[in-house]
């Protein structure tokens, strides 16, 4: 056996798997006897509501992790609507659940949600609402909340259907112009609930531009941008300007693309290659506490190098080393 087979195996036998993380010692929140015990009033104002409105009340307890109070209900099924704030529905995964919930002639994972002014609001749970509606049900089961608040709490509850870049940030970006209407405060004091800035920033570019590639430019704004301290209104303005400006940027980096495309280059990777070779920000290591690049000078720089581009010095081996080999135009 050569001398090298014989290392590789020796390597082989050495290497260790990743030691198992031990689990956490049961001792956080309540045992399951506690999870019936002091519940407050207002789960019982709640639950008197739910009746009102038609439903029925199944069950009240407290939640074992955290003690917060949850009501179990059957809910009118017309009297539930998605948050405002949320992304679309998914016709296919609507379709999929059609047809495993009319499979099984089953309906088991309850809705999340919160009483809003005589209804209720889901931020968990619309595919599933949809999908019992195309099923004429009359009624769908939900884990009732008394805390309106969670509503917002999109992007920590809506687990669903994995979320793509798109999802989230128009997600962001809706969540955003609620909270405009209903709270006062600043970006910054509500940044828990929209996870990350460059989201809105991408939310308010892709309400502008649905079919924004996004994914190109996602690191950029995600190492330039930041939360505001600023008022929520004035924060929503803010955002729709970096949305602007990203167009630009994007606009700017298009024309770069057909440049390419005119020089017979049909690659699906072009906008990403154009992307990176103005991207200055690769060369730039963060230093840990320091302010982040400046947003609007910083696309501005991006922008005129994306005009300046010179598509004749770019070979097609260049874009293969990218993202791999040309294809056709077509397909």
């Amino acid at each position: 056996m050569p001398a090298t087979s014989r290392t590789a195996r020796q390597v082989a036998r050495k290497r260790k798997a990743p030691r198992r993380r031990k689990a956490t010692p049961a001792q956080r929140g309540l045992s399951a006897p506690e999870t019936g015990e002091k519940l407050p009033d207002e789960i019982r104002a709640l639950a008197a509501e739910v009746e009102a409105d038609g439903g029925r009340v199944l069950a009240t307890y407290r939640e074992p992790l955290g003690g917060h109070a949850v009501l179990f209900a059957a809910l009118p099924v017309d009297k539930v609507q998605p948050t405002p704030y949320q992304r679309d529905l998914s016709e296919p995964h609507v379709k999929r659940l059609v047809s495993a919930m009319e499979r099984v002639d089953r309906f088991l994972d309850p809705l999340i949600a919160v009483r809003h002014e005589g209804s209720y609001w889901t931020p968990n749970g619309n595919h599933r609402l949809a999908a019992t509606r195309a099923l004429g049900g009359k009624s769908v089961l939900a884990l009732l909340l008394p805390e309106p608040e969670v509503a917002f709490q999109i992007l920590a509850l809506n687990t669903e259907k994995a979320h793509n870049l798109k999802e989230r940030s128009l997600e962001v970006i809706r969540m955003l112009r609620g909270l405009v209407e209903t709270r006062g405060g600043t970006e910054l004091d509500v940044a828990p609930l929209l996870e990350e800035p460059a989201f809105a920033t991408l939310g308010a570019a892709y309400e502008k531009r649905p079919r924004l590639s996004g994914g190109a430019y996602h690191p950029i704004v995600k190492r330039i941008d930041g939360f505001l301290d600023e008022p929520l209104a004035e924060a929503l303005g803010i955002r729709e300007e970096r949305a602007d400006a990203l167009l630009k940027l994007d606009d700017a980096v298009s024309a770069a693309v057909g440049r390419l495309k005119e020089r017979g280059m049909t690659s699906p990777y072009l906008r990403p290659f154009v992307v990176a070779r103005i991207n200055y920000l690769r060369f730039v290591k963060p230093k840990p506490g320091a302010a982040p690049p400046e947003f609007d000078a910083t696309l501005e720089k991006l922008t005129r190098s994306a005009e300046k581009f010179n598509a004749e010095k770019v070979r097609e081996s260049d874009i293969q080393r990218v993202g791999g080999p040309m294809e056709p135009e077509g397909d």
